[in-house]
């Protein structure tokens, strides 16, 4: 499983330089990560963090969730990729709805899981669409439908406060 979320954010962090180009202390903590320099890719993705740097926050999330370099916390992973979900970030989105599906740090939750991975697939994350169409399989029909809603009321809002649309 760690070597599969790994492939997934590197796919994702990869599309990512598409975009607005990174900056140089997320390009260090990412090249101290890829060198298992954990330490130093904590520093660098902590001090982002804090800045509300949604891809650094998702990686952070990434090292709580599999203890690399930090004792692993899946309440703290939980946290950083909640931040960067509701900023719109698909491998956060990903990993988020993954943690509700294990309930890794909260409660086991597949309509929540259902609304993240809907909004990853939405943003081409082959791997989202099929772990929707799993999910689903665990799902009542009402439970779908109000995982839809959430996700519609999810992007309505700007992926801002998402965590806390009621059911």
């Amino acid at each position: 499983m760690k070597h599969l979320l790994l492939i997934v954010w590197m796919v994702v962090a990869l599309a990512a330089r598409v975009g607005p180009a990174m900056s140089a202390d997320y390009q260090n903590g990412w090249d101290a990560y890829l060198k298992k320099d954990y330490g130093a890719a904590l520093a660098e993705f902590t001090a982002l963090a804090e800045m509300g740097n949604a891809p650094a926050q998702a990686l952070l999330a990434l090292m709580y969730d599999q203890g690399d370099g930090v004792l692993q916390n899946y309440r703290t992973a939980l946290k950083f990729y909640t931040l960067a979900a509701e900023q719109g970030h698909a491998g956060a989105q990903l990993n988020l709805a993954m943690m509700y599906v294990g309930g890794k740090g909260t409660r086991q939750d597949y309509t929540r899981a259902h609304m993240w991975l809907t909004l990853a697939a939405t943003k081409g994350i082959a791997l989202a669409k099929h772990n929707r169409d799993v999910a689903e399989q665990r799902m009542s029909s009402a439970d779908i439908s109000t995982a839809q809603r959430l996700a519609r009321a999810c992007v309505q809002k700007n992926f801002k406060g998402c965590y806390d649309l009621s059911i």
